[in-house]
């Protein structure tokens, strides 16, 4: 494949950030899923060629962390909490609702493509707003069905398809869509796309 001009930049200037390129293969990676929308082989080859690192090497770090997708996913990923403490609070409960609401099983994309949503995480680390979710890196917490809905119908009327009105721009985060839902820091630097995952740190060495 062949990734524009752009993004090839990106990735050069990430090389330089760093004394050893291959601390580069994080933000690298993240660019490529930017544009592409998952990780190709081809495109962690190009990255290998651009940073002068093995393929072997690109393709260990984007399949050890769970942001980065070797196939197409939706538009947004909702992630759902079945550790003990969601699990007591009726996260079973929005498992369920979940796939009635979709139309899919979990680990699955919605026939529209928007989302793409599991229920394997073992914990969010939300526990005291449980049962607990999170819809593009962002916890939705105290979830209910109707508080579920809400939040995925915030998250459609994000999609470039969806009519916006006066101010709103497309692509922009949705807002909360109930006092249960917070967000999570980005890092520093970071790209803004709704579905995408927050970056882990790059390390030297």
């Amino acid at each position: 494949m062949s990734l524009s001009a752009a993004t090839r930049a990106e990735i050069e200037t990430a090389r330089e950030r760093y004394p050893q390129a291959r601390s580069a293969i994080l933000p690298a990676l993240w660019a490529v899923q930017h544009e592409v929308g998952h990780l190709s082989p081809d495109g962690m080859e190009e990255v290998a060629r651009i940073l002068h690192v093995t393929a072997s090497e690109v393709e260990a770090v984007s399949t050890f962390y769970s942001m980065y997708f070797q196939k197409p996913h939706g538009r947004h990923e909702v992630i759902v909490c079945i550790n003990v403490s969601c699990a007591l609070r009726g996260a079973d409960d929005i498992v369920a609702h979940l796939e009635r609401s979709l139309g899919c099983e979990s680990g699955s994309t919605t026939a529209d493509g928007e989302f793409t949503w599991s229920s394997t995480v073992e914990c969010l680390g939300a526990c005291g707003g449980a049962p607990a979710m999170q819809l593009d890196h962002r916890f939705v917490e105290n979830l209910t069905p109707e508080s579920v809905d809400a939040t995925l119908a915030a998250a459609r009327a994000s999609s470039p398809h969806a009519t916006t009105g006066p101010g709103d721009a497309v692509g922009a985060e949705p807002a909360a869509a109930s006092s249960g839902e917070r967000r999570r820091g980005a890092p520093a630097g970071g790209r803004t796309r709704p579905r995408r995952r927050t970056k882990p740190e790059a390390s030297d060495g």
